[in-house]
């Protein structure tokens, strides 16, 4: 297999025709494209639903400086300390709550 084809194969299995942008400047302005809603927010964490799962972003003094969901962008203000994805459907893919993690 050549390294072209591992490239189109890879895509393939990822999230097709995806493209997500995360721009982060010196850890206070976070630029993020892709975004489908804003499920949370306060001043220390914002959630987001985003086409590549649920982006949750940590820090202080956090603010949606610009919500614009017609072009999919969202950009975070504030002091930036964490960004981590989660998939939309864990409890889905785990096979259930909290529950049949203990009882396994």
């Amino acid at each position: 297999m050549t390294i072209d084809e591992r490239k189109t194969n890879n895509n393939v299995s990822q999230n097709s025709n995806v493209i997500q942008n995360l721009i982060l400047e010196n850890r206070e302005k976070l630029s993020i494209s892709g975004v489908l809603d804003v499920l949370s927010f306060d001043d220390q964490i914002v959630i987001l639903e985003t086409e590549l799962g649920l982006l949750t972003v940590k820090g202080e003094n956090l603010r949606i400086n610009k919500l614009s969901l017609d072009t999919a962008e969202v950009i975070v203000d504030g002091e930036i300390y964490n960004l981590g994805y989660s998939e939309k459907d864990l409890e889905k893919k785990s096979g259930g709550g909290i529950f049949n993690k203990i009882f396994r």
